[in-house]
């Protein structure tokens, strides 16, 4: 499993692991001061003793690349902003379906409606439901109704 940090701050925990090293501290100790196990500071001592600094250098992440990179998924973002309407949609609503059409139209990249939420999570999107609500709804006739209608109907308590 993949230790926590970005790769920059893992760098850091070996380079200050071989500085502790040099100025004499045991392995064990270096191994509790930098919260690793002792394994991994013998490693990186025998692999910076071979290789130098470049054997602690901070590597990317291994991993598939995303299907979408960053400036199409910048343009996505954009394209969510301005609405579903603007897309082509009845209504402004977005659903996971529906971004996966626009992703597969727009950038010719098909997702898997499943997954869409986690890209949507990604970039900084939560779910939301909509209120459902009439369109004929007459909001300041319900506060009227509240205020004169609703008190004389209201079962009053026994005393």
């Amino acid at each position: 499993m993949r230790p926590a940090g970005t790769p920059e701050e893992l760098e850091r925990r070996r380079l200050r692991a071989v500085e502790l090293l040099a100025q004499g501290h045991q392995p064990v100790e270096v191994a509790r001061m930098v919260g690793v196990n002792r394994r991994s500071v013998r490693r990186w001592k025998a692999a910076y003793r071979k290789k130098g600094r470049p054997a602690l250098a901070a590597r990317p992440a291994s991993g598939r690349p995303p299907k979408l990179p960053a400036p199409l998924t910048r343009r996505l973002e954009r394209e969510l902003l301005r609405g579903a309407r603007a897309a082509g949609f009845a209504t402004d609503l977005w659903t996971c379906p529906r971004v996966a059409r626009l992703i597969e139209h727009r950038f010719r990249v098909h997702y898997h409606v499943d997954h869409i939420g986690r890209l949507l999570h990604a970039l900084g999107w939560s779910p939301q439901k909509p209120a459902r609500r009439a369109v004929e709804r007459d909001e300041e006739g319900i506060r009227q109704w509240i205020k004169q209608t609703w008190p004389a109907l209201k079962k009053k308590r026994a005393g």
